[in-house]
């Protein structure tokens, strides 16, 4: 399954460094399944790895001093002196590359020269963490070729951190972890304030998720995430301010925070109004899937796709538009907007013998409606990074 996207990256490194890679990594993308915006709100999460991957091929080269990384997908490169302190650069690609390595030489590790390829199966601005992947399947294979002995949340803290500091969004750490510690059929409840996280069975009894793509690409940094987490702290500040007990701001309760509603205004009560009902939400996700109740399941996606369109305010039209219709059709449990917003996938919950009905109706008003060919991702939840030992084929 994996050579499809193996042996295309493998050629491209034997063309590009007339040499053979010495190792093969695979780094995925992730769903979340609920909890969207809480990672950085002291929240819980429900993510899982997917069968979607960064491949690179790696080499070490002890006799120099530089690394050259070649993006296949994007058709450029890059070359940069590993002695020397890294900083940000115009290619915004290179630059969670660049983060975590800045935070490794920070830490005196030694590193020599080395060539990469990476190649993606990953829609970049689709909503299934192309960045986290890159930055943490980096990390990752830094941690392999130099024996850094780092620990996954290690790993996973780097490729959070990169992203704050070299690409200038202030994510939270849900999609690095997701990427590093995914297990195959499993998805993770993650405390995002603790990092404490147990993992459960995806079975979802003759369910499959499906991702249909608006392909309305969304950045972070155009699309007001920051202006979000903004509006959310200014409510945060207000809520201690009068609630000085409370430890975390999952404690707070809806009452708390309408009391405060005339001074925080009503944009900010109404993001953390949101963030607060989602949390919850996201505890019933977990409950519904351990006990086998997949309606509740879908019933619980739907309701977080209205928060997001109304309180937080990250969707857009066509994602709403997906999710209306979707909802409209046979066997079809939940749906919502998936990522941080503003473009993106839409996440389904379909029962498995009406998806091909489901995606011919959906397809057919997208295109009718926006003029715009809807991708679909049939996904498997799949393991976090690793590296691929089996015989590659050229």
């Amino acid at each position: 399954m994996h050579e499809q996207l193996i042996n295309p990256t493998v050629e491209k490194f034997k063309n590009g460094f007339k040499s053979e890679p010495e190792h093969i990594f695979l780094s995925p993308g992730r769903i979340n399944i609920i909890g969207e915006h809480v990672d950085y709100n002291d929240g819980f999460v429900l993510p899982a790895a997917i069968d979607k991957y960064i491949c690179f091929a790696v080499r070490r080269l002890p006799e120099t001093n530089f690394c050259r990384i070649i993006a296949k997908d994007l058709g450029e490169e890059y070359t940069f002196d590993v002695t020397k302190e890294v900083k940000p650069v115009q290619q915004m690609w290179m630059n969670y590359i660049l983060g975590v390595f800045s935070q490794l030489q920070q830490q005196e590790s030694q590193f020599c020269g080395m060539e990469i390829v990476f190649s993606s199966t990953i829609p970049m601005g689709s909503g299934l963490s192309s960045s986290a992947a890159l930055e943490c399947g980096f990390a990752y294979i830094l941690n392999e070729l130099f024996d850094l002995h780092l620990t996954k949340k290690e790993i996973a803290v780097i490729g959070q951190k990169s992203e704050h500091t070299f690409a200038g969004v202030q994510c939270g750490i849900m999609d690095q972890f997701a990427s590093v510690f995914g297990k195959e059929n499993k998805v993770i409840m993650l405390d995002c304030n603790s990092l404490e996280h147990h993992y459960f069975d995806a079975d979802l009894k003759g369910y499959n998720l499906l991702l249909f793509d608006s392909c309305v690409k969304h950045t972070h940094l155009t699309s007001g995430y920051n202006e979000r987490r903004k509006d959310v702290e200014n409510g945060k500040e207000i809520l201690w301010k009068k609630f000085p007990g409370v430890e975390k701001f999952r404690d707070f309760t809806t009452t708390m925070l309408d009391s405060v509603k005339e001074e925080m205004g009503s944009v900010s009560h109404k993001r953390c109004l949101y963030l607060l009902k989602e949390i919850k939400r996201v505890e019933m996700a977990a409950k519904a899937i351990s006990e086998g109740n997949i309606e509740y399941l879908g019933k619980l996606l739907t309701e977080t796709h209205a928060g997001l369109s109304t309180e937080y305010e990250v969707s857009c039209k066509e994602l709403d538009f997906l999710v209306e219709h979707t909802l409209q059709q046979k066997g079809v449990l939940g749906a919502r907007m998936m990522g941080g917003g503003f473009g993106g996938c839409s996440i389904n919950l379909i029962q498995e013998d009406k998806v091909e009905e489901v995606i011919k109706a959906i397809s057919e008003k997208y295109l009718e409606h926006f003029n715009i060919q809807m991708k679909v991702y049939q996904i498997k939840i799949s393991d976090g990074i690793k590296e691929y030992t089996n015989e590659y084929i050229i």
